[in-house]
């Protein structure tokens, strides 16, 4: 009897064991098709690529969140939470696991960032926070220092004349000193051994000619016809004449948008005021365009030293090669603002 109980309890106790074993299997099975699930899911239900952006205050949550993943996040995490700032790629029908993979690499897609030719420093410095995980303020903060300009070859005036308008592939997550420096490559690049050339048949230096190219690029937008304003303030630099430039009183007095220039606005003190003082002002003022800066390499030769916007306000002008001829020009061009009641 003794034999048979004990049987008994083997054939019992290895029933338990089967159902503790069955309980531990049948567990992990669920856990194991959770995780799968998990992995398996896609982010990206969009016939198109789309965009996560992971700056320096995304935690676990966020970045779940923005991965349409907030639960069974812990489960891809579970070796710990290190993802890296940047602009990530997620292609159509992607699975999750590659796109973490990704983001614990910092493999990042980079951003097209065309900058733009804009009038002030400010206007960049919230560009840039606008488009990369930058601060604008300390961008502008920064930009604003002579310190930091000094640091990259440039003064607090000449400091517009790095920026080549153009775009360029950079990672989202770059920072404002390694911004700087591929600036600096790309304004090398730029200036290339033929540019450089013309640059030093007109006697001009780089940001001399980025300064001009800047007042060329205010006075008009019409592409075609900023090589005749280019030659037109060659003549007057060659023959020491004023430039006397609307744009500069303009940025002299911090009024972009005025479309009449008063004899008052004249009298303004500033360096910039080419109607005071002689030669080109201290920097641009503006970032000047490519095809300003090309206008002044390749700029008209002819003997013009006025120029008047047309009275038709088609944003061309009309050259004048003496002061008799600008001045009936002038007269044609303040009739028809004061038709059209223009101040």
């Amino acid at each position: 009897m003794l034999f048979i109980g004990t049987d008994k309890m083997f054939c019992f106790r290895n029933k338990k064991v089967w159902y503790i074993a069955l309980a531990i299997f049948l567990l992990l099975a669920g856990v194991g098709a959770v995780c799968i699930s998990i992995v398996c899911q896609k982010p990206n239900t969009s016939p198109n690529t789309l965009y996560i952006y992971i700056d320096a205050d995304d935690d676990e949550d966020s970045v779940a969140v923005k991965l349409g993943q907030p639960f069974g996040w812990d489960v891809l995490t579970m070796g710990g939470y290190n993802v890296l700032t940047g602009r990530y790629a997620i292609q159509p029908g992607e699975k999750i696991l590659p796109v973490y993979q990704r983001l614990r690499r910092g493999q990042q897609e980079p951003v097209r960032l065309a900058v733009p030719s804009v009038r002030t420093m400010r206007q960049l410095g919230i560009f840039l926070g606008k488009n990369l995980m930058m601060d604008s303020t300390e961008v502008i903060r920064q930009f604003t220092d002579s310190t930091f300009c000094a640091s990259y070859g440039y003064t607090l005036h000449t400091l517009p004349a790095l920026f080549i308008p153009n775009t360029y592939e950079i990672y989202w997550n770059t920072s404002l000193p390694n911004f700087m420096k591929r600036m600096l490559r790309e304004h090398e690049a730029f200036w290339n051994a033929e540019r450089q050339r013309r640059a030093d048949s007109l006697s001009l230096t780089r940001i001399e000619v980025s300064t001009l190219a800047s007042i060329i690029d205010e006075e008009t937008a019409n592409n075609a016809e900023k090589p005749m304003v280019a030659g037109m303030y060659l003549n007057r630099l060659r023959i020491g004449m004023p430039l006397q430039a609307d744009p500069t009183v303009k940025f002299a007095l911090g009024n972009f948008g005025a479309r009449r220039i008063y004899h008052s606005f004249l009298e303004v003190e500033s360096p910039y005021n080419t109607y005071k003082h002689k030669g080109l002002p201290p920097g641009p003022i503006r970032i000047p365009s490519i095809m300003g800066i090309d206008a002044v390499l390749h700029g008209v030769h002819h003997g013009y030293l006025y120029m008047c916007a047309k009275e038709d306000f088609s944003g061309t002008h009309n050259f004048a090669r003496t002061y008799a001829q600008h001045l009936a020009n002038a007269r044609r061009y303040t009739r028809a603002l004061n038709a059209r009641k223009i101040k």
